[in-house]
């Protein structure tokens, strides 16, 4: 997991109450998690941190943009992300928490690190797939590798296997 100290909120002595923070992530940032997916982004987040006598509750408000490899030709594509999280730490020395947005921290806790919700919190908003738009966009020399690479596979249909030449008959 990577850490940063400028990601730990120090809540000891503050009084109850609200407290804002500002972080902004890029490259580097997804390079401290060992992130194959993410080369580059450009995300700012806000977090409202309440802090109460045994709990404190963390609103996430994330937007900005991620560069990832399409999933066609591999090239950069960059995509909008946007969204809204909540998060929870519960204090208490014997209690375990199932829930991946509820942390628990001994009572003697003094800061917590959000550097994990935040680079969860940007990749659950990746689209599962990564395309461009328009395939007009993708690499060209990937785009003729693919149609020569079909052109061989549909050539190569004459030869089935006997055992699977049944199958074409249930259509």
């Amino acid at each position: 997991m990577g850490t940063d100290s400028d990601t730990t909120i120090r809540f000891s002595g503050l009084k109850p109450g609200r407290y804002t923070y500002h972080y902004s992530l890029d490259r580097s940032f997804f390079e401290g998690f060992e992130n194959e997916e993410i080369k580059d982004a450009n995300v700012e987040i806000d977090v409202m941190m309440e802090r109460m006598e045994r709990m404190l509750m963390f609103h996430f408000a994330i937007k900005g943009e991620v560069t990832v490899p399409c999933d066609r030709c591999l090239d950069p594509i960059t995509l909008p992300i946007e969204g809204e999280e909540t998060a929870s730490v519960r204090f208490s020395d014997t209690e375990v928490s199932e829930d991946e947005n509820v942390a628990v921290l001994p009572e003697s806790a003094i800061e917590v690190d959000v550097a994990q919700w935040l680079y969860e919190f940007v990749a659950v908003r990746i689209p599962m797939q990564h395309v461009h738009e328009d395939p007009s966009e993708c690499n060209p020399e990937v785009g003729r590798y693919l149609e020569e690479s079909g052109k061989e596979a549909d050539a190569g249909d004459d030869n089935i296997d006997p055992r699977w030449e049944a199958l074409r008959n249930l259509k």
